[in-house]
C-alpha cells in the first residue's frame, strides 16, 4: 500500500527536464478558469485526432463493433467528440491533482453519498463500480471531498509520472494499492473502507470470461468483482462521473448498492456487470474512453484482431 509520494533527486536528472517543463506548463494553466482550461482541452483533442492515427483507428472500430447500426455519419461525429473530450481530459487530470479543496468544491455535484455512508455505517466495505470516463481522476477528487477512501492503481513505469500521480492521487484518497494486490484490497474492504474498481477494459486471458459489450459478442471480460466482494464481505455501489455540457463543472452520481450480489455465479456476476457498464457509458458516449483496444483478446487465439487495419 502506498501512502506517500517518494521524492528523490533522481527525478530531477536532466532527462527528465521536458517532463518537468510540461509539468510546470500545466500548472499555470490550472489556474485559468475552468471552461478555459476546456477550449485548450477540446483544440488538442482536434489536432490528436490528426496526429495520431493509431488510436483514431482504434477508437473509430470500438465504435463500429459497439453500435453496428449506426450510421457511418454517426460514428464519425461520435469519434470526433470524444477526441474532444480526451483533449479535455488532460486537464481534468491537472485540476484534480493541483485545484485546492474549495475551488473543487465549486465545480462539483454530487447525489447518492449517503448510499456510501449508510453502507459503512453497516460494517461492510464498499467497491465503487466505475467506468473509464475521461474526467475519472477528477471523480475521485471530488469523492475525497466528502469520503477519502482507497485508490486502485497501475504503477507508471516513469519516476516522474509515478510520483506525480501518487502525489496527485493523495490528495483524494488515503492510499492507493496497485491493482495486482488483491490482498490488500481485500483488507481494505474489510477495515470497512472504500475502493474503487473498473471491470470495461481488456486485461487478457487470465480470469476472464468472454460475454458480450454491447454488440460484442464476445469481449473478455475479467470477473474479479465477485471475488473483492465476497472476500472483502463488501457491497457494489455503481459510480459515475460526467463533465458538464457547459464545461464549468463535473457531477457524480452513485447507486444504491446492488442486490444479490455477488450471485448464482461469477459468470452471471460478470454479465450482470456489463449491463451496468454499457448504462453507465451510454449516459455520455462521448466522455468514455474508446481509445483502448477493448477486444485485443480473442476467445480463440488463432482469431484475426478486429483491429487489423
Amino acid at each position: 500500500m502506498v501512502e506517500q509520494a517518494q521524492f528523490s533527486k533522481a527525478l530531477l536528472h536532466p532527462k527528465h527536464w521536458v517532463l518537468w517543463l510540461g509539468v510546470g506548463l500545466g500548472r499555470l494553466v490550472s489556474m485559468l478558469p475552468l471552461n478555459w482550461q476546456m477550449g485548450l482541452g477540446k483544440g488538442i483533442g482536434r489536432l490528436m485526432m490528426k496526429l495520431a492515427k493509431g488510436r483514431v483507428h482504434t477508437a473509430r472500430r470500438n465504435l463500429e463493433l459497439c453500435f453496428p447500426d449506426a450510421t457511418a455519419e454517426e460514428h464519425q461525429q461520435l469519434l470526433e467528440r470524444n477526441f474532444e473530450e480526451t483533449g479535455k481530459a488532460i486537464f481534468d487530470t491537472v485540476s484534480a491533482w493541483w485545484w485546492s479543496n474549495s475551488r473543487v468544491q465549486r465545480h462539483m455535484d454530487i447525489t447518492g453519498q449517503e448510499h456510501v455512508q449508510k453502507t459503512l455505517e453497516n460494517g461492510q466495505g464498499v467497491i465503487l463500480f466505475a467506468v473509464h470516463c475521461l474526467p475519472l481522476e477528477m471523480g475521485a477528487r471530488i469523492f475525497g471531498q466528502f469520503n477519502p477512501g482507497i485508490g486502485v492503481y497501475r504503477p507508471h513505469n516513469n519516476p516522474v509520472m509515478e510520483y506525480l500521480q501518487v502525489k496527485g492521487r493523495l490528495r483524494s484518497n488515503k492510499a492507493l494499492i496497485p491493482k495486482r494486490d488483491v490482498r490488500q484490497m481485500v483488507r481494505s474492504l474489510r477495515a470497512p473502507d472504500v475502493i474503487w474498481y473498473t471491470a470495461d477494459q481488456d486485461f487478457g486471458r487470465s480470469s476472464a470470461v468472454f460475454i458480450p459489450f454491447f454488440e460484442m459478442p464476445e469481449a473478455a471480460t475479467i470477473t474479479g468483482g465477485t471475488m473483492l466482494a465476497k472476500l472483502g464481505k463488501a457491497k457494489v455501489l455503481p459510480f459515475f462521473v460526467e463533465r458538464n455540457a457547459d464545461d464549468k463543472g463535473y457531477s457524480i452520481k452513485i447507486s444504491e448498492p446492488l442486490e444479490d450480489f455477488p450471485g448464482e455465479s461469477e459468470l452471471a456476476d460478470a454479465i450482470r456487470g456489463n449491463h451496468i457498464i454499457e448504462d453507465l457509458i451510454s449516459r455520455n458516449k462521448a466522455q468514455y474512453m474508446w481509445l483502448h483496444r477493448r477486444f485485443k483478446t480473442r476467445p480463440n487465439q488463432d482469431d484475426p484482431s478486429h483491429y487489423s487495419k
